[in-house]
């Protein structure tokens, strides 16, 4: 696991973001309440390294966490929360652009993806987003806990099957019951 894990600032503009000194990054994305601060408290078995709320759209801004002092998280916010101004949504989607267009750091993109309700169309324009970018791309299945033992590997295979990807790059993760990190933390030591 992470000796030390540190939030580092938030960022609303290119102008804000942190030196990262080309050490690797590693950005999490994914539609409002898809759980994204809980996997990322999760992943580093923190608390509350990530503010989580009960109320999607919590995340206003882009949040850099220092790991190890060698690399970092990236959580930008959710996409997807109607109850937001256009024009704030419209802001979000500029500052995340700005981060991830033409960013050497930027060694892989998990896209999250609510395990029981499956891509939506905001989740689908992301993944081909990001595709465009050329980036690498996990897709990683939120909140597996929710969906019956049974049933995970038929919610994974509409969840591959949605974004045309292969059956085995799909991980089924649950915070709650701490599953599916070993292999995001291979996956990102693979990386680094």
């Amino acid at each position: 696991m992470f000796d030390t894990c540190e939030y580092i600032i938030s960022a609303t503009s290119k102008k804000q973001f942190p030196n990262t000194k080309n050490n690797p990054e590693f950005v999490f994305l994914g539609r409002s309440n898809v759980g994204k601060s809980s996997f990322i408290n999760a992943l580093t078995n923190r608390k509350n390294l990530a503010r989580t709320s009960s109320k999607p759209g919590k995340t206003i801004a882009i949040n850099f966490f220092e790991i190890d002092k060698k690399f970092y998280f990236v959580d930008v916010p959710g996409y997807g929360y109607a109850s937001r101004a256009k024009d704030t949504r419209q802001d979000f989607g500029k500052y995340i652009e700005e981060y991830l267009v033409d960013n050497k750091n930027l060694k892989m993109a998990f896209l999250l993806v609510d395990s029981k309700v499956g891509p939506t169309n905001d989740d689908k324009l992301m993944f081909n987003y990001l595709k465009y970018l050329n980036l690498p791309i996990t897709i990683i299945g939120t909140k597996a806990d929710k969906v019956g033992t049974t049933k995970q590997i038929a919610q994974a295979k509409i969840i591959s099957k949605a974004l045309e990807i292969d059956l085995s790059t799909v991980i089924l993760t649950s915070a709650v019951e701490r599953r599916g990190f070993d292999k995001v933390l291979d996956l990102i030591n693979k990386n680094l």
